[in-house]
């Protein structure tokens, strides 16, 4: 039963005094913000630099005073949802915030509207150095801004053509019949979240009856589905040709400022890794003792039992230990968060379930919130949570307020740093051999997961966007036959890629944001390969990963990670990653 608020101790909860001393005193700024937004004196004045630099000036201004209130009240609301109060404070922020948006709204098109030349003359202007980058992304999107008229035509649309991601929605949380099993003679909905948890059980027939239930779920609304997600890729379709992109996938890659050859190596990478795949999933099948392996056992713990149980001060210390590499400053850093209200530690009645961290330039330091229990993984989120942190919290010393916040393309890079160190020194440090071997199989799941299952998602959605622009229907049968075949291709022989697979990709949400799933496959990719680096040469691969940490958004992400010695236009941080798995598993086998 989750503790009442105040049972827990002042020294696990947030310090939200540091944001605020006071509800009254978020009030005032809040109201002070309203008044500020007028942006009228900047409207088609932009063409003047003196003027443009006045209007950045005042919208980093009011963006830190937005995001401060933002982040207060979000914070406050999560720390008990059942509060009104907290649930108004933050719909009344947001509410300024879509104001201030309203307000600006003209900003970027009329930047855009300028001449190439002038353009290029202001970002070279020291005086908009903080803004280069910025502009710089507009410069390169005037070959993709159409007219005036036109573009409101497409702003007109906006709603309808979001409209398919709603649909889905819908169809997955709303109308989705849920079927109900019978589990250790209970009845037990196979809920989104209830199916992960029943695939890890213990008992074969649970699993399976599990798997081919919730698929019967999706299959029962397969014709709706497809025709939802062809509708999305047709509107990526359409949205690439109306901006005059090459591809959908050009499209989505020049809105993070990403190299298309990132895109490419992952996926020839990864094709090339896929024998060491299929050697995992070889010993997956011998260490299970089975015969023939299915899609329902790809989930099923390897190790029982082998969980580490400490209390959080005790696993706060054993992450401090196991991230001793990154230098005395980043513990002392740790040391902070664990010390001055930084991190939300316990779960309490009416406190949001998860683990996130938030930090925007306006606050003085993130705040980590946690629902810390006594498992393993619950060790990893400390340390994984810390790692986005400390991401934002360099990038907000070192940066701008234009500069300050990074890609999403990086946005896992940090925290998955430092649970690969953690591993690493858990494994150099464990004589526990059942523990050794848990935490290898974690490893390699980690892997499996977030590297090759995340790639094969890509890879389907190329598929399915490169059939949409070359005039080929998308059908259920079109879509399922080529998920299956992707399946049996990254999983292999000694996995029946049982029939109900086929129908996978029409219970993944990512696909209605395109080209989205590849970059939690590079972000690993890239952790791993800092992290090999840093345990390879020490103080100076962690000089230049603190280079990439306090880079923030200030130039493009992929230029970014090269400060910490990662070329995704290149092959070797590939191989790196791939080494590492492949590393794992002999260690494994040998276990």
């Amino acid at each position: 039963m989750p503790k009442q608020r105040s049972e827990v101790k002042e020294n696990v909860k947030w310090k939200l005094t540091d944001i605020f001393e006071s509800d009254e005193e978020f009030e005032g700024l809040l109201k002070e913000v309203e008044k500020e937004i007028d942006f009228k004196e900047f409207e088609g004045k932009l063409g003047d630099e003196e003027t443009l630099l006045k209007c950045f000036r005042k919208t980093d201004e009011i963006e830190t005073k937005l995001e401060k209130l933002d982040v207060y009240a979000f914070l406050k609301k999560d720390l008990d949802t059942r509060s009104s109060d907290a649930v108004s404070a933050l719909s009344r922020a947001e509410a300024v915030f879509v104001k201030y948006s309203a307000a600006t709204s003209f900003i970027v098109p009329e930047i855009t509207a300028l001449d190439e030349d002038a353009l290029k003359k202001i970002i070279a202007d020291e005086r908009f150095k903080d803004y280069d980058y910025a502009l710089s992304r507009i410069l390169a999107g005037k070959a993709h801004t159409l007219s005036k008229e036109s573009e409101n035509v497409l702003a007109l649309g906006g709603q309808v053509f979001g409209g398919v991601n709603d649909i889905f929605s819908v169809i997955d949380n709303a109308d989705l019949p849920f079927p109900k099993i019978e589990v250790d003679g209970e009845e037990v909905t196979v809920s989104h979240g209830m199916y992960g948890v029943l695939l890890q059980n213990e008992d074969r027939a649970v699993r399976e009856k599990a798997f081919k239930e919730y698929y019967k779920a999706y299959i029962s609304l397969i014709n709706t589905i497809a025709a939802t997600y062809t509708g999305s890729v047709n509107t990526d379709v359409y949205f690439s040709r109306a901006r005059k992109y090459s591809s959908c996938l050009d499209m989505a890659l020049s809105g993070e400022d990403v190299d298309k050859s990132v895109y490419e190596n992952l996926l020839k990478s990864v094709h090339e890794a896929l024998p060491v795949m299929h050697r995992y999933i070889s010993c997956r099948k011998k260490a299970l003792g089975l015969s023939e392996m299915h899609m329902w056992d790809i989930y099923v713990p390897l190790v029982e039992n082998a969980d580490i149980k400490l209390d959080y001060e005790d696993a706060f210390k054993l992450v401090k230990e196991g991230l001793k590499p990154l230098g005395e400053e980043y513990g002392k850093l740790l040391q902070t968060a664990h010390d001055e209200g930084w991190i939300d530690v316990e779960e309490t009645e009416g406190k949001r379930s998860g683990a996130y961290s938030a930090c925007v330039y306006a606050l003085p330091h993130p705040y980590v919130l946690l629902n810390y229990q006594k498992t393993t993984h619950e060790v990893f989120t400390i340390a994984h949570e810390l790692g986005h942190s400390m991401h934002s919290y360099k990038s907000n010393a070192a940066q701008p307020k234009s500069k300050a916040d990074y890609k999403i393309f990086v946005a896992e890079v940090a925290s998955t740093v430092n649970e690969v160190l953690l591993l690493k020194y858990l494994m150099k440090n464990t004589e526990d051999k059942k523990l050794k071997k848990y935490l290898c199989s974690y490893y390699l799941d980690m892997i499996r997961t977030t590297l090759f299952r995340q790639t094969m998602f890509a890879e389907f959605e190329y598929k399915a966007h490169g059939a949409a622009e070359r005039g080929e229907a998308l059908t259920k049968e079109s879509l399922c036959k080529e998920y299956k075949r992707l399946n049996e291709e990254y999983y292999g022989k000694d996995i029946v890629s049982d029939e109900e697979i086929s129908y996978e990709w029409a219970r993944i949400p990512h696909f209605y944001t395109a080209f989205y799933v590849y970059k939690y496959a590079t972000g690993i990719i890239s952790a791993i390969s800092i992290a090999e680096r840093i345990y390879a040469e020490g103080e100076k691969a962690v000089e230049d990963y603190f280079k990439f940490l306090s880079s923030g958004g200030s130039a493009s992400p992929v230029e970014l990670l090269k400060l910490a010695g990662v070329d995704l236009t290149k092959k070797d941080a590939f191989s790196q990653a791939m080494k590492s798995f492949e590393n794992a598993l002999e260690e494994f086998e040998k276990l």
